[in-house]
């Protein structure tokens, strides 16, 4: 099988992401012979899915091997937070030739690359053969476990032995580490931080040698003064129980290597004992104890630490542990040329004065050297840690218009590697002319606050500061700040892992006059928010000096802000202010001095200013980390048009239920009336529902109260005997219509019976009927309380039975 076919590109993915609110669904298709491991270390809460309906399976963990599509659903809205993905290639060596080659080659998988990945070969050597990995293009150097890359790419690589796996270490891009032996079994890995995009690489891997022991690096020291540092197997764990580890160092000629061993804990043995072995090429060995002296030698070497059988079962036992550093040294001529520096002067100083390090330029012994011309340098005993090399540039003009019209590139020079410690930081010095501005802009990725919460991971830190010392901010790549505009003398240093870049770091042009001390102009990502510090943090401002931030704020989105660490002083002259406005609004959308209570979060709907200024301090100091995030933002006219129609509505109702109320009222005040019979021709009045009850129906011949004058009727019976003619003083009884027969109803008699209706039919119980006429012989008063009888009546017919007689209500 060719290497170009059997390359691994790592994952090649036909993706479609689809979104709902907590889910995150994937189709994913690995490579053909690529496995493809998703998973994570919680047993509750997020889970990856596959299938759908009945045949849905969801775990903590998905295994795919078959190049074919998935579809892959999260049940959660971040899973990257969660799930880590693993892609595994096998490559098989026979006695001759291995398989295929690592090759690094990110197929740009977008979804799976927000997720922490790591990329692993194993390799399989036959029985007593090792496989080789070539590191030629790169070099590697061997780091703690503990430790991160400048460049976030971390490499392993780990031998599979008998008794288990074995971490034989853990290494970075650049150094003396040329090449890897592994014996019979192992793995090469690479580790890539979630959203970082996978480096482009390649590793030649072949048949190794017959080796003796677990694994064998081998290290080419580069000339003049250096020094690496190697540990122990699966450091800072224990060396395993009676195993041998080898380094193979190719020195320069004339050349002197010294070895350390550092950090050493050793074990309790029961067998053997522990050694370091050194042997040069056609020589003897010679075999030390771990506590002796080692010695200073000079051409190529092996190195071999050897484990005794430990014994474990011994509490305290810590097993074998250590570090080596290897230096080697002597005396380097070194040519710098001062064309390739872009300006930048050299400054070379030596730190430790009870060193043995030599300087000389122009043969000249120096302390201290700055080049600024093409010079010869000599070093002598000079190790990394004895020198400092720093290099400066001033970059100023006094008037605006013999300022350079195009921005100056701020860029790391290449420095020659004979110099005996790397470039450890580059200075400018940006002067513009009175009253004017130094603009710093970002070549590509922007600028990122390096802050609490938002920490600076990258191999270099910019750090930018006035005249007078004062920090303007702390600044690595990678961030949401555009531009920088400083009203001041500025100076800009870059520190940290510095080995030539081929970009410049930033471009600095000198620009007019702004109003504010400080313009950052800012524009927040929509997936993470940001975090931006008033200059000085976590210092306060200075005194009267304003800073303004220019937020973007992209279209259909809003941003919230929030003051995190706010440090208010007290003014003794003036006030200090924060200002949110709108751009191209005239009102401001928040504004609070030190005296007020700030809001604790704002929501601005498009690109605004944020300003703020200080006072002069009495005590305390003025400081504050604002924190910008984006979201989608809310129609407000729609909102204000439904929230407007919505009070419409509710108003309806109200007077909806008050009309209704009133109406219901009146029919029951119309109801009450009642429809009566009369003998004119009328059946009933208008809004009488239903026809008249009969008479046997209703109760018009029922009374409620009845006259005094009417209970005595019966002493009237004989009314021609006490001169009473007529009845009418009596009860007489309905003798209209009984049935419920409608009568007809004459048109004349419509309108009276409408008139009549009008007025309400009542019977007045304080209007009596007439006094009978009585003749005047028997014109005799009656008295109360006496039963006037008629004479030759017995008692019987003169007293009919009336019942109990009831007192009066109240008595006497």
């Amino acid at each position: 099988m060719s290497s170009s076919r059997a390359a691994l590109h790592v994952l090649l993915l036909t993706v479609i992401v689809s979104t709902v609110p907590g889910v995150q669904r994937n189709t994913v298709t690995p490579d053909r012979g690529t496995t493809l491991n998703i998973s994570t270390t919680q047993v509750r809460g997020c889970k990856v899915c596959t299938g759908a309906g009945g045949s849905r399976q969801c775990t903590t963990s998905l295994l795919l091997k078959d190049n074919k599509p998935v579809q892959v659903e999260f049940d959660c809205s971040r899973p990257q937070d969660v799930f880590s993905v693993e892609v595994v290639r096998n490559i098989e060596c026979s006695t001759k030739s291995c398989s295929s080659h690592i090759i690094q080659a990110d197929s740009g998988s977008l979804p799976l690359q927000d997720f922490a990945r790591r990329f692993t070969w194993n390799l399989n050597a036959s029985a007593l053969k090792a496989f080789k990995i070539d590191f030629t293009s790169v070099g590697l150097r061997q780091i703690n476990a503990s430790e991160r890359c400048p460049d976030r790419h971390s490499y392993t690589i780990h031998a599979l032995q008998s008794s288990g796996d074995v971490a034989v270490g853990t290494y970075c891009r650049t150094g003396p580490i040329r090449s890897a032996q592994i014996l019979n079994q192992g793995s090469f890995a690479v580790e890539v931080p979630a959203g970082q995009k996978l480096q482009n690489g390649r590793f030649d891997v072949s048949v190794g040698e017959e080796i003796k022991s677990l694994a064998k690096i081998t290290l080419t020291l580069p000339k003049g003064t250096s020094s690496a540092e190697l540990l122990s197997p699966n450091y800072p764990g224990s060396f395993p129980d009676d195993d041998v580890m080898e380094w193979y160092f190719q020195v320069p000629d004339k050349h002197k290597t010294t070895v350390e061993l550092l950090k050493l804990t050793q074990p309790l043995c029961r067998k053997k004992d522990t050694e370091v072995v050194y042997q040069s090429r056609g020589g003897p060995s010679s075999g030390l104890r771990l506590t002796d002296t080692q010695p200073q030698r000079e051409g190529n070497f092996t190195l071999t630490l050897r484990n005794c059988e430990m014994d474990r079962s011994r509490a305290g036992s810590p097993g074998l542990s250590l570090s080596l550093r290897v230096s080697t040294s002597s005396q380097v001529s070194c040519k710098v040329d001062v064309s390739k520096m872009e300006g930048l002067s050299l400054h070379i100083e030596k730190r430790r004065s009870a060193s043995d390090c030599q300087m000389r330029v122009n043969s000249a012994l120096r302390e201290r050297i700055t080049v600024t011309s093409n010079s010869e340098l000599t070093f002598q005993h000079c190790l990394p840690e004895d020198v400092q090399v720093t290099a400066t540039r001033v970059i100023e003009c006094r008037q605006l218009k013999d300022c350079s019209k195009t921005a100056v590139r701020l860029s790391v020079p290449l420095l020659p590697p004979c110099l005996p410690a790397p470039l450890s930081s580059v200075t400018w010095t940006l002067r513009p002319p009175e009253h004017n501005t130094v603009e710093l802009t970002a070549p590509a990725g922007n600028l990122k606050q390096c802050l609490p919460g938002q920490r600076c991971n990258d191999s270099f830190i910019i750090k930018m500061t006035e005249d007078d010392g004062t920090t303007v901010g702390r600044y690595c790549p990678n961030g949401v700040i555009q531009k920088v505009q400083v009203h001041t003398n500025v100076s800009v240093s870059v520190s940290g892992t510095l080995g030539g870049k081929a970009t410049p770091v930033l471009y600095a042009k000198m620009k007019e006059e702004i109003s504010e001390r400080y313009i950052f102009s800012v524009s927040p990502k929509r997936d993470a928010p940001a975090l931006l510090a008033s200059p000085g943090w976590p210092e306060g401002m200075k005194s009267y000096s304003t800073v303004s931030w220019i937020v973007t704020v992209p279209p259909k989105m809003e941003a919230r802000l929030m003051f995190a660490n706010l440090s208010q002083p007290k003014c003794g002259n003036r006030h200090t202010n924060i200002r949110v406005q709108r751009v191209g609004w005239l009102e401001e959308d928040y504004s609070r001095r030190e005296d007020e209570t700030p809001e604790e979060e704002i929501t601005v709907s498009a690109s605004f200013y944020l300003n703020m200024s200080n006072c002069m301090p009495e005590r305390g100091q003025f400081s504050v980390i604002t924190k910008i995030s984006l979201q989608k933002s809310t129609n407000r006219l729609l909102t204000i048009i439904l929230s407007v129609v919505a009070s419409l509505l509710v108003i309806f109702v109200i007077v909806l239920v008050v009309v209704c109320v009133v109406i219901r009222r009146k029919k029951k005040k119309l109801s009450q009336q009642v429809s009566i019979y009369n003998p004119n021709g009328t059946i009933f009045l208008p809004g009488q529902n239903g026809f008249p009850e009969t008479r046997h129906d209703n109760d018009e011949h029922e009374y409620a109260s009845i006259e005094d004058t009417l209970v005595y009727t019966h002493l009237l019976r004989k009314g021609e005997e006490i001169g009473v003619s007529g009845d009418f003083d009596t009860y007489q009884p309905f003798t209209g219509r009984m049935d419920s027969q409608r009568p007809l109803v004459s048109k004349d008699s419509i309108a009276d019976d409408r008139q009549a209706s009008k007025q309400p039919f009542s019977i007045s119980s304080q209007q009596a009927p007439p006094l009978p006429i009585r003749p005047l012989s028997h014109d005799q008063r009656l008295v109360d309380n006496v039963i006037y009888q008629g004479e030759g009546q017995s008692d019987e017919e003169r007293s009919p039975s009336l019942g109990p007689r009831l007192e009066p209500e109240g008595g006497n």
